[in-house]
């Protein structure tokens, strides 16, 4: 079921099941229907799962930004009468999950950080976003969501290929803005103060953001699980469809507030 929050914006979202709000953030360039695998966690929880600006049906954004992105989310819980809500994004959702709790941590039952990183030197950084440049300016949109699922993904099956392309849908006028926003995340200063139980959850073989950066957040986030997937890329969910909601439904059973 799609249902659609109006502010001064339109945030599309998909909401499903009931139970405590768990809120599912995709990553760079993804669509809100990426997480078409976690639909099964509708049985215990209330799941929330917005369109980032720029991204799938979310089309007239504004200014784009790890910050903008996360208020879009407190705004959009606040919308719907929800107080607090467990928190999960993957890669640039995990950076927009982190920025949530900077700005409302008491609306942050949990924070569970999926392949994503705290903090982008800005040298690193833009070597990076030239090279990415460089490399999405030649081919079709075919080839490129092809060389971006084979980065991604630890397993080249048909179906992994498939199911990453279908929820792959980079849009050519946001997806380097969005990409800038990220290399602008510096979240040093926040992770030892992070308070609510956090899961961090990395893939073995990620070759996007390597799981030493998840090991090195692991460390500095007081009390906090870290999860290493064997045999995966950068989208365990994907890889790793059932060991992943296993996880992640342990963890969230294990902090669950309701009765």
């Amino acid at each position: 079921m799609t249902s659609f929050f109006k502010s001064n914006m339109e945030i599309p979202y998909l909401r499903l099941g009931s139970g405590e709000p768990l809120v599912l953030i995709h990553g760079l360039g993804e669509i809100k229907e990426g997480w078409s695998n976690q639909f099964e966690l509708a049985d215990q929880f209330d799941l929330i799962i917005p369109d980032l600006r720029g991204h799938g049906e979310y089309l007239n954004p504004g200014v784009i930004s790890i910050e903008n992105f996360a208020a879009d989310v407190i705004s959009l819980l606040k919308g719907l009468g929800i107080e607090s809500a467990h928190i999960c994004g993957l890669s640039m959702g995990g950076m927009v999950a982190q920025e949530i709790y900077r700005q409302a941590p008491e609306m942050c039952l949990s924070l569970l950080l999926v392949s994503t990183f705290h903090y982008a030197p800005k040298r690193l950084g833009k070597l990076y976003l030239e090279y990415r440049k460089n490399r999405k300016s030649g081919g079709s949109p075919d080839e490129i969501k092809e060389t971006a699922a084979k980065l991604c993904l630890y397993s080249w099956s048909k179906e992994n290929l498939d199911s990453f392309s279908k929820f792959y849908q980079p849009h050519k006028e946001f997806y380097f803005k969005s990409m800038e926003a990220c290399l602008q995340v510096n979240n040093f200063c926040l992770l030892n103060q992070i308070k609510v139980p956090t899961l961090i959850i990395g893939g073995q073989y990620d070759s996007v953001i390597p799981v030493w950066v998840q090991y090195l957040m692991h460390k500095q986030i007081r009390h906090s699980e870290f999860v290493i997937f064997k045999n995966t890329g950068h989208v365990a969910k994907l890889e790793a469809k059932d060991s992943f909601n296993k996880v992640l439904r342990t963890f969230l059973n294990k902090h669950k507030t309701a009765s």
